[in-house]
């Protein structure tokens, strides 16, 4: 327990006087030091948890949660067990293959996806605003294309375009590739510009028409009511199809996301150094403050004041700087992360350049995730370099001999 002359000592001796001006310098830098390291770490997590989380929207968004491929026998949505279902929010039957799309003298590699017209109407990515017109037709000889593929082709709804097959047909001069001509019915876009311009929509039936393909071929795509849990949900479904191939979301970006994730601690651990540099300067202006109250300590040494109180007062002056510095910095942090968007917008326009690219992070906005966890062990460190780096000072004031002290003063 702290008794309260300890608590009016330790008040007195942060009250810093006009012949201890430098040290006064030094405790202010050495909040605005912890303040900072705080509050820069809390922003760059904000950012980094938003960007993950907005890039896991959009890969969600249009990409199956869970995707079973078969092997030899055709999938049965029928055989499905009930748990699946009771997670599952979609299931809906697709099929893929690659070819070129040409419209006059412009050609591109694209990836076609065949969904049946009601499925393709219950995407996640279609449902919303982002696809004109809004009545979305798959039917046969109609495709549904991304809106950069649109621009790259100079494509509007109602204009058409020739697919050419991977696949090839017999003809009496050999075996030549199949060529189709369709409708653009409608124009998506998902939010992530590399989709937008290499992937487009057609009718299931026409796409295994076009390639050679039948229903034996089919995947199961199945979308999740929580594709965040995904690793629990993908063993469900495995235990369901355990004689096909079976992944999820997250496989097909497991590169993308363990960079991500090394690239946040790393983040942290070199951001932390700032509030160790700056919890360094306490033990500096609390030696100098030792050394400025020699004659104190050995007053209060002499009336009685036990040394483990000499400890404790020179303690709580540290940690006092430590955590008032720590809150303040968890205040700028949290408010920097709230309105670092609009921040973004003013600096861009007020000097004319480009903070946050779309073209390089995929995002038109910078997106900001608080988590209150970060902030919590944020905060925990930040306290706890204080009360280590708050130790020896404390310990040398009570070493401190009141007779030798009141000698030489």
């Amino acid at each position: 327990m702290i008794s309260t002359l300890e608590k009016e000592i330790t008040f007195r001796f942060l009250k810093a006087r006009k012949k201890d001006g430098f040290l006064n310098v030094i405790s202010i830098f050495s909040f605005i030091g912890i303040s900072l390291g705080v509050a820069v770490l809390i922003i760059v997590m904000s950012v980094m948890n938003g960007f993950r989380t907005e890039l896991i929207n959009k890969i969600v968004g249009f990409n199956a949660h869970i995707t079973v491929k078969p092997y030899e026998k055709k999938i049965e949505i029928k055989e499905i067990d009930q748990k699946l279902k009771s997670i599952s929010k979609n299931l809906i039957l697709s099929n893929s293959g690659e070819a070129i799309i040409i419209k006059e003298d412009i050609s591109k590699g694209i990836l076609l996806r065949g969904y049946k017209n009601n499925d393709f109407l219950n995407l996640k990515i279609f449902d919303n605003k982002s696809i004109s017109p809004k009545k979305k037709i798959l039917t046969k000889n109609y495709i549904s294309i991304g809106k950069e593929l649109s621009f790259t082709l100079d494509l509007k709804i109602g204009d058409s375009v020739t697919l050419m097959s991977s696949a090839g047909m017999q003809t009496i001069i050999g075996n030549i590739p199949k060529q189709k001509t369709f409708f653009v019915s409608s124009i998506f876009e998902s939010g992530l510009a590399d989709f937008d311009n290499n992937v487009a929509f057609i009718n299931l039936n026409t796409l295994e028409e076009f390639f050679n393909l039948n229903d034996n071929d089919r995947n199961l795509e199945i979308y999740l009511h929580n594709p965040q849990n995904i690793e629990f949900q993908k063993i469900v479904a495995q235990n369901n199809f355990q004689n096909e191939f079976v992944y999820s979301w997250s496989d097909l970006n497991n590169s993308l996301f363990a960079a991500l994730k090394v690239e946040r601690n790393v983040m942290f651990i070199i951001l932390s150094l700032i509030i160790i540099v700056a919890a360094f300067n306490i033990i500096s202006g609390l030696t100098i403050l030792v050394k400025n109250k020699t004659r104190d300590i050995a007053v209060l040494k002499s009336i009685g004041v036990l040394n483990k109180s000499i400890i404790k007062i020179f303690f709580l002056v540290g940690v006092l700087i430590g955590t008032s510095a720590t809150m303040f910095g968890i205040f700028l942090g949290v408010t920097f992360s709230i309105y670092i968007e609009s921040l973004r917008k003013f600096l861009s326009s007020l000097f004319d350049i480009s903070l946050f690219p779309e073209e390089i992070y995929f995002l038109s906005t910078m997106p900001s995730e608080i988590n209150f966890v970060s902030i919590l062990i944020i905060s925990l460190c930040s306290i706890v370099i204080t009360i280590i780096v708050s130790i020896f000072p404390a310990l040398k004031a009570a070493k401190l001999d009141p007779i030798k002290a009141l000698k030489y003063d």
